[in-house]
């Protein structure tokens, strides 16, 4: 009778107790995600700030929305400025150019890469006018190149200036000017305000391109190897499962109805995954148009 007593004893103890205990457990995560900070998405000056606002404020939302946690987007004025946030790690989250990848790469972690009009990779190109009697990149010796965007720009600057330093050709061997971005560049090489123009493989075809010139009348001169898009990276002091879960909800977007309205917004077709090895191909272009100091191992 005792042993029966006893057992009865521990069997109500035990009701009373264990959904003490689990109801205290409970509140332990939610108190944890509260206490953590807002993370920063920080998106590179390629739009101005409204047309940044526009694409990526509903991606920034959505990441809140999966992580549990705030997500809040920053714009830069310029470059300039954005670049400062990189030097002083404000981002914890960033897109931008596989050049400044490269160059941030000690303190930040590439995890995807942008998928652009279906594409994983885009190439540099030369393009000249086809009555312009320039059918080698050796002929653009002490004639004028107009390149899209500046000394920072991957595709428009750096992969166009390795085909030519390749081709032979030295710094001083060709006169550089600059548009404001890629499309310009070729809009101006159609205009004859210069010989070739440094852009990109995807220029074809874009409204702001076809609705402005004939591009019939140009040519392709010289097209690097294909390359990796555009990069996503996070800060190489977050942790490894925050990290991994951002990585996994971008990789995502294009599997449901609501991560596709994000991609639709930020007029991109998909993130796919991306690791440090695969930007060693930019690297070796970035050594060799920049020097080794601007593209760490």
């Amino acid at each position: 009778m005792k042993i029966q007593f006893i057992r009865e004893s521990i069997r109500k103890w035990g009701r009373r107790v264990f959904p003490l205990l689990w109801l205290i457990a409970i509140p332990a995560t939610p108190v944890t995600h509260a206490a953590e900070g807002p993370l920063i998405l920080g998106v590179f000056p390629r739009l101005n700030a409204s047309d940044t606002t526009k694409r990526y404020a509903p991606l920034a939302k959505y990441l809140s929305g999966r992580l549990g946690r705030t997500v809040n987007l920053v714009t830069s004025k310029d470059f300039q400025s954005f670049w400062r946030g990189i030097d002083e790690q404000d981002y914890d989250i960033v897109l931008y150019n596989q050049y400044h990848y490269i160059r941030s790469s000690k303190s930040y972690q590439v995890i995807g890469h942008n998928k652009e009009f279906g594409k994983s990779t885009i190439a540099g190109v030369l393009y000249v006018r086809k009555d312009s009697g320039i059918t080698k990149l050796t002929q653009l010796r002490g004639r004028t190149v107009l390149f899209g965007g500046g000394e920072d720009a991957m595709i428009g600057y750096i992969a166009p200036v390795y085909m030519l330093l390749q081709a032979g050709l030295k710094r001083e061997d060709f006169k550089s000017q600059f548009a404001v971005n890629p499309l310009n560049s070729v809009i101006g090489v159609y205009r004859k305000q210069a010989d070739a123009a440094g852009s990109g493989d995807m220029v074809r075809g874009q409204p702001a391109v076809a609705n402005v010139i004939n591009f019939d009348e140009l040519t392709a001169l010289a097209v690097s190897e294909q390359l990796l898009h555009l990069p996503w990276a996070v800060k190489r002091s977050m942790p490894a499962h925050l990290r991994e879960s951002i990585r996994s909800i971008l990789i995502d977007l294009e599997n449901s109805e609501a991560g596709k309205e994000v991609l639709k917004a930020a007029v991109i077709t998909g993130i796919g995954k991306a690791d440090d090895k695969d930007y060693e191909p930019h690297r070796r272009m970035v050594r060799a148009v920049m020097g080794p100091s601007l593209a760490p191992q």
